[in-house]
């Protein structure tokens, strides 16, 4: 790994971290028990009172049948009212009702917690894998769910426990009975997010970035489903407890096991109600009913508990914010480096053709040629639909069908001499190629952050994945580089998305696309959605970025009047077609299109002629002027 030093010059690379140290790592804050903290619930009196019914129950069902006499046992005295010898009571045969309690709480919460894993794990197979697979896949669990949800659920429970012998009927054939009936409905909705969220950015960058299938749902799409799983999970265990109290008052429960629901049918069966003897049926409903409560106030608290973004904030000491330090700093944007120090060639795109394969074949890209050099910054400019991210996804091989790469070559000339075929690589080195020797910021990247995960944790996966080989300390050690890199300050490794500016998120993307030093990037409207203060400073990290470390990048925007500051050579794209393709400083004096002159007449000047667009505020004419970018640099 290539070890970048700290960056000299301006305000916002001088300034020292929070505590007077510029060792990166020495100032991230320790997170031994702070980052633990952060994974734990924010405390609430309904999450404290759910928890307390909840354990409570579970411990009395868990620790208590031991320390209580044979629940079976018969006693010649029927019907004892509550006394010192019997804390509750006996049954009509004389058993103790508290044994029994203790010994049913526990089969009840035995079948619950079975029937809540079974379900969730059902649901969980047949929602997120098939959302994600798709297709054929996807088909099928999607018609068995339907059938499922179509059968009534108790009716269906009922018969199916009625098929069971009752000397076979144990608590977990019941279980097992609830599980099967009962994973549908979550299924569905489980189905209806993967869906969403497979189509997201961050889940995007994740498949760039080279993770395998089972990786991406389990890191990437899981976490997000968590609240609707621990939803599932907490909803199946009390239906399955109430399920089966039903079925046993209808004698079609576990019979020969001890449980809540055969407890009530004894009862009831014995005359309970008509002899007034309330010990008996009052404290197994009165357990249902308060383990419900928990787990209901529980289930309301999940939010909470696992999205970071509903978590109460906590206070921390202030800290300068370095990216606002790099917007408001006077960096002097730095002359490009001399042509002699770009000649040789980093992409070769030729006679490249896309087209999308639908009933009526789109022609998006039409035999697009351009050449990339080392540390050069090309533009792509033109119209919302001419082509310009199809041209970006072809050359990365990222699109999809209905899009087809029908004519044309990209190679990609690697710095150690060797050309590669970039249309002909197969899936795996396709994904040993992408981050680490190409990478992409995509459009509207500031959203491409996993919500549910910090920031050290996504950056470290890329690391995880093309740098296995990287030690934990040194793979931090390079996410806080980076961070430092694009003036963001370390200690945000351990915040949230949420907890970040929208400039800082898109600093992020940046340093994410660097962490491999690549050697070209293709930023994809990096800007977009930016106020023009963050913008300004985004732009001014790339093109110092651009000079120290010597990469190159593809720059896409509609603003042209952007890349005449930017770029160094500006290719303008109409209706899938390069209609001009010049240096910047070409392009503002002489456009020779007459789409280009339209583009630049476009853009109103707050200080001139339309067309007068200098970003610096000083007034002047396209004519005889050099452009902005060019008289920026010479500053």
């Amino acid at each position: 790994m290539t070890n970048l030093s700290p960056l000299p010059g301006g305000a916002e690379d001088s300034a020292p971290p929070v505590g007077g140290t510029t060792d990166p790592i020495a100032s991230a804050p320790r997170r031994g028990k702070s980052g633990l903290r952060a994974l734990l619930p924010s405390w609430s009196p309904k999450l404290g009172i759910g928890l307390f019914l909840v354990l409570g129950i579970a411990l009395f069902g868990l620790i208590g049948p031991p320390f209580f006499s044979n629940p079976n046992a018969i006693d010649p005295i029927g019907m004892t009212e509550p006394s010192g010898e019997y804390l509750l009571g006996t049954t009509q045969t004389g058993q103790d009702v508290l044994a029994q309690l203790t010994h049913s709480t526990r089969g009840s919460l035995q079948i619950g917690l079975l029937v809540g894993v079974l379900a969730t794990v059902l649901s969980a197979i047949f929602g997120i894998i098939g959302g994600y697979v798709g297709g054929a896949l996807d088909e099928g669990f999607s018609l068995l769910t339907n059938v499922m949800l179509v059968i009534p659920g108790l009716p269906l429970v009922i018969v199916v426990a009625g098929f069971v012998p009752p000397e076979d009927r144990g608590w977990w054939t019941v279980a097992l009975v609830l599980a099967v009936t009962g994973w549908a409905a979550a299924a569905r909705v489980l189905r209806a997010q993967t869906l969403s969220l497979r189509n997201r950015d961050y889940v995007a960058a994740a498949k760039v970035a080279g993770e395998r299938p089972w990786r991406i749902v389990s890191v990437e799409i899981l976490p997000n489903l968590l609240p609707l799983l621990a939803s599932q999970f907490v909803f199946a265990v009390i239906a399955a407890i109430l399920a089966e109290a039903g079925l046993s008052f209808l004698g079609l429960g576990a019979s020969n096991s001890h449980t809540l629901g055969t407890m009530l049918y004894f009862a009831q069966n014995g005359f309970a109600l008509q002899y007034e003897a309330w010990w008996w049926f009052v404290p197994p409903g009165l357990i249902i009913a308060l383990f419900g409560c928990g787990l209901a106030l529980i289930n309301f608290s999940i939010d909470e508990i696992i999205n970071p973004k509903l978590r109460q904030p906590r206070k921390v000491k202030a800290v300068g914010d370095v990216a606002q330090a790099a917007v408001a700093g006077h960096v002097a944007v730095t002359e490009p480096a001399p042509a002699e120090r770009r000649e040789d060639l980093v992409l070769t795109v030729e006679g490249l053709n896309v087209v999308y394969q639908t009933e009526r074949p789109v022609h998006a890209v039409k035999d697009v040629s351009l050449t990339l050099r080392r540390g050069e910054i090309l533009g792509l400019a033109g119209e919302s639909g001419c082509g310009k991210t199809t041209l970006a996804y072809a050359i990365n091989r990222l699109h999809r069908p209905p899009a087809e790469v029908t004519e044309g070559t990209a190679v990609f000339h690697d710095r150690e001499g060797q050309d590669i075929d970039l249309l002909a690589l197969e899936r795996e080195e396709l994904r040993a190629f992408r981050w680490s020797k190409l990478s992409m910021v995509f459009q509207g990247a500031m959203n491409s952050l996993n919500p549910v995960i910090s920031i050290h944790e996504q950056l470290d996966d890329v690391l995880l994945t093309h740098r296995p080989d990287m030690g934990k300390a040194e793979r931090r050690e390079r996410c806080a580089e980076v961070l430092t890199l694009v003036g963001v300050d370390p200690q945000r490794l351990h915040s949230f998305p949420h907890e970040l500016s929208g400039g800082m998120r898109q600093r992020v993307m940046i340093a994410m696309a660097m962490l491999l030093n690549p050697q070209v990037m293709i930023m994809d409207e990096p800007t977009t959605a930016l106020d023009v203060v963050v913008q300004r400073g985004i732009l001014r990290e790339i093109i110092r970025l651009r000079d120290e470390l010597g990469f190159a990048v593809i720059f896409i925007t509609h603003d042209l009047p952007l890349l005449l500051e930017l770029t160094d050579r500006i290719a303008v794209m109409r209706a899938g077609e390069i209609v001009e393709y010049a240096p910047a400083e070409e392009i503002y004096a002489n456009p020779r299109h007459e789409y280009t002159r339209k583009l630049l007449e476009s853009f109103p000047s707050l200080t001139g002629e339309r067309g007068s667009f200098i970003r610096t505020g000083e007034s002047s004419a396209r004519s005889g002027r050099p452009a902005a970018g060019a008289n920026e640099r010479a500053q």
